[in-house]
């Protein structure tokens, strides 16, 4: 099942969702329709409990020359990084959360916009190609898709803020050294390589991704404090749930487990 809808692909491969940037001619530069046709996309995924695990790519040579700020600028003051409760932030800095797995596919150009994209995903894989550059500070605005707290977070201050300060351009070697992204490859085989992990996510048990997902998200975006008194309260219904047993049936089987996210 595929259709194009705005500015964003979508597939469906069993429990799989691609999603992809579809704006090549303008190197899948961020306009006002792409932004909301992501949000809407992964708004989808997230409503889907069918679907476990999304990827997001692009289409054609570039992941993103990030914001059309031609298209944008005019519209920046309305806050069009705004999001209700009922969509997903693409970037997760405000509204409705994911809470489900993301892997991202990079290649070529990803500036701005697409760094601060792919650092709000899980696992990111990095064409050996790609460039990078928070450029921002160049174009006379900041980062705010949450580069200024995720790329520090991930690089650390000291290393962070050269790119940060200057907008120089880095490259996928770096970024891997910078935590940046989780793998780089050879050759064109960047969404190849995603896929092959959000299925390996795909087969594990959806509730017990979603709640390891939560924990990490409480530490990260509040504490390890919170992170560790809410540890008990996440475990203790997946202990009574359907894949629980199935887990430990398959393990005494000796045989591969068969989770339905029950």
């Amino acid at each position: 099942m595929s259709n194009i809808q705005g500015k964003v692909s979508r597939e469906i491969r069993g429990h799989i969702f691609l999603i992809g940037l579809d704006r090549a001619n303008k190197r899948n530069a961020f306009d006002s329709h792409m932004i909301q046709d992501l949000s809407l996309a992964l708004t989808e995924y997230e409503n889907n409990p069918e679907l476990r695990c999304a990827v997001i790519f692009a289409h054609g040579d570039h992941f993103t020359a990030g914001l059309d700020l031609v298209e944008l600028q005019p519209k920046l003051a309305e806050g069009i990084f705004s999001f209700s409760d009922e969509t997903v932030n693409p970037w997760g800095t405000v509204g409705r959360q994911r809470t489900k797995p993301l892997v991202t596919a990079v290649q070529g150009y990803c500036y701005t916009a697409g760094i601060e994209l792919m650092l709000n995903s899980d696992i990111v894989v990095a064409n050996e190609n790609t460039q990078f550059t928070q450029i921002e500070v160049q174009r006379g605005i900041l980062p705010f898709g949450g580069a200024t707290v995720r790329f520090i977070q991930a690089a650390g201050w000291a290393k962070a803020m050269k790119y940060v300060l200057t907008g120089d351009l880095f490259y996928a070697q770096t970024a891997y050294e910078m935590n940046l992204v989780t793998e780089v490859v050879e050759g064109n085989n960047q969404l190849i390589r995603a896929i092959e992990l959000a299925e390996r996510i795909a087969q594990v048990a959806p509730l017990a991704v979603q709640a390891a997902l939560k924990s990490a998200h409480q530490a990260f975006l509040q504490s390890p404090e919170a992170a560790f008194a809410n540890l008990q309260g996440l475990l203790n219904p997946l202990l009574s749930s359907e894949d629980a047993q199935e887990g430990v049936n398959a393990m005494l089987e000796r045989r591969a487990p068969q989770f339905k996210g029950k």
